[in-house]
């Protein structure tokens, strides 16, 4: 089966939000019509809504729109009312796409605890005289998901507070937080975009995402282009031009192409035409890892007036080095929050490599790997069985990810009994509110009736996730749809969420058993 991600992103006042899949709103429209209509049905008719049970209902239709009884895999279990299990090809090792975030996330509060965070210090070894730091200036990196630009302004600008104008030494960056000795999978994505926000790979330098955010304005002079942040390894070359005012156009009418260079600098070229009034954006991901954050750092520190007259390098913190600054990152459940709304590729994937470093053992040499194991060990002593199960690179962004319907709903029982359950839930998008579930449902009376977290590749649409029904019975469900294409398999999850709350499988919906076919319980 070939796999295709795409990715549409966009900002939220968190940062980067980014939503795997491409939209087919006409075609959206017209399956969600469908489901209402479903719905009314089973309303207006009583007796026909009984001659099959639930899950034959629900399977039929997945089988009208995916023309394959195996595409469907399904599992609805009752937490706190009335209701019956419902299984639907529920032990078939199926593609997650991003649903597996939840198994890291929910690993993440229980293994690390909620309260966990992460720091990044600042060293030196050298003296300070006059307004003159004589020494290296080294950068002690924690592994933190989410190091912001913000966040290190507010941190460096104490240099300022200290008296520090000018720093006589080099820039060191310190990545040993994680081991890293069979390197990270590679995502094969199709797309024609290997710089989007949602490829980006965890590290232990990573600061900022790791995202260069780029903006074209036109107005009465012509155009005008920037990036946030602006790094002096980025050049844009802005050929976009202004045209009379008017309907401001998609972002995909602009072209951005970055050139790269032989001294490792970057040139990206935007071309298209903007209306005045208008801007267009977008979000790139163009430099390593290790040259973004000393381009980042070093930017800042110009800003602020502090020259450094070093170089770049990539080296440990001596052991005798003075600590100057530390900025602490918010707690875990800030995280997870920004890791499961946003559906956060890197974040989720840096999440992994933490967990691997803070349980490895003697003979490691990978915190992915050793991530992994915590993570099944963690599973296993729960009572979840786990055979067959891949979790990969603890985001769903894999060809090779699997996990059957069954053991996502008895590790979303589990989670639903979690000391730490309602930081979990908290983090999930709320049905046709926010996050990545904010445009879905809209206008069924679902509004917030459930938290659910989505998965979305090309040939995957998944669920994940609590929902209430009518009678405030709240139900752990997954679904998973794996089918060429699978564009429709989100009218099919999207149909088991409505139906789950308006007409929920009781002892009265399920009176009678279905003769053959797929397994239903």
């Amino acid at each position: 089966m070939l796999l295709t991600a795409r990715s549409h992103c966009y900002k939220t006042h968190n940062g980067m939000g980014c939503q795997h899949g491409r939209a087919v709103p006409r075609l959206l429209v017209s399956t969600l019509a469908a489901i209402l209509s479903i719905g009314t049905a089973f309303a207006s008719d009583p007796a026909a809504s009984t001659k099959k049970t639930w899950s034959s209902q629900v399977r039929d239709y997945a089988f009208q729109s995916l023309n394959d009884e195996h595409a469907l895999s399904m599992a609805a279990i009752p937490l706190n009312g009335p209701g019956i299990e419902q299984y639907i090809n529920a032990d078939a090792l199926m593609s997650p796409g991003s649903i597996l975030k939840l198994v890291t996330t929910y690993a993440a509060l229980e293994t690390l605890g909620p309260t966990y965070h992460w720091d990044t210090n600042f060293y030196t070894d050298g003296e300070l005289v006059g307004d003159t730091l004589n020494g290296n200036f080294y950068v002690d990196l924690g592994g933190d998901p989410k190091l912001t630009i913000e966040r290190l302004w507010s941190t460096l600008s104490e240099l300022r507070g200290m008296g520090i104008s000018a720093i006589n030494g080099n820039l060191v960056l310190d990545g040993d937080v994680f081991k890293l000795a069979e390197g990270l999978p590679v995502f094969d994505d199709n797309g024609n975009n290997p710089h989007a926000p949602f490829l980006v790979q965890p590290s232990p330098y990573l600061t900022n995402l790791n995202l260069v955010h780029f903006q074209v304005r036109a107005d009465e002079r012509g155009t005008q282009a920037w990036s946030a942040p602006s790094l002096n390894d980025v050049v844009i070359d802005n050929r976009v031009t202004a045209a009379a005012e008017g309907p401001c156009p998609a972002r995909r009418n602009f072209d951005w192409e970055p050139i790269f260079h032989d001294d490792h600098r970057v040139t990206v070229r935007v071309t298209g035409e903007l209306p005045q009034g208008c801007r267009t954006t977008a979000y790139l991901s163009v430099l390593p890892h290790e040259q973004y954050t000393a381009s980042l750092i070093r930017s800042l520190l110009t800003d602020m007036g502090i020259e450094i007259s070093g170089k770049s390098l990539l080296a440990s913190t001596p052991e005798d080095a003075r600590l100057l600054l530390k900025t602490t990152s918010p707690d875990l459940v800030t995280m997870v929050r920004d890791i499961n709304k946003w559906s956060s590729n890197v974040m989720a994937r840096q999440l992994l490599l933490t967990i691997g470093s803070e349980y490895r053992l003697d003979d490691d040499e990978d915190d992915r790997v050793a991530g992994i194991r915590v993570i099944y060990q963690w599973l296993q002593d729960k009572g979840v069985n786990t055979a067959g199960m891949v979790i990969d690179n603890g985001a769903g962004l894999t060809r090779h990810g699997r996990i059957t319907a069954r053991q996502g709903a008895q590790i979303l029982q589990h989670a639903w009994n979690s000391d730490y359950s309602a930081d979990l839930m908290a983090s999930m998008p709320l049905i046709a509110m926010d996050g990545t579930m904010a445009r879905r449902l809209r206008n069924t009376g679902l509004d917030g009736k459930g938290r659910i977290k989505t998965g979305y590749l090309e040939n995957v649409r998944s669920i994940a996730g609590f929902t209430r029904d009518d009678t405030n019975t709240t139900w752990a469900v997954v679904g998973m749809v794996n089918n060429d294409p699978a564009w429709n398999g989100q009218a099919v999850l999207d149909r088991i969420i409505y139906s789950l709350h308006h007409r929920p499988p009781t002892g009265t919906t399920l009176s009678q058993a279905p003769t053959s076919g797929t397994e239903i319980r």
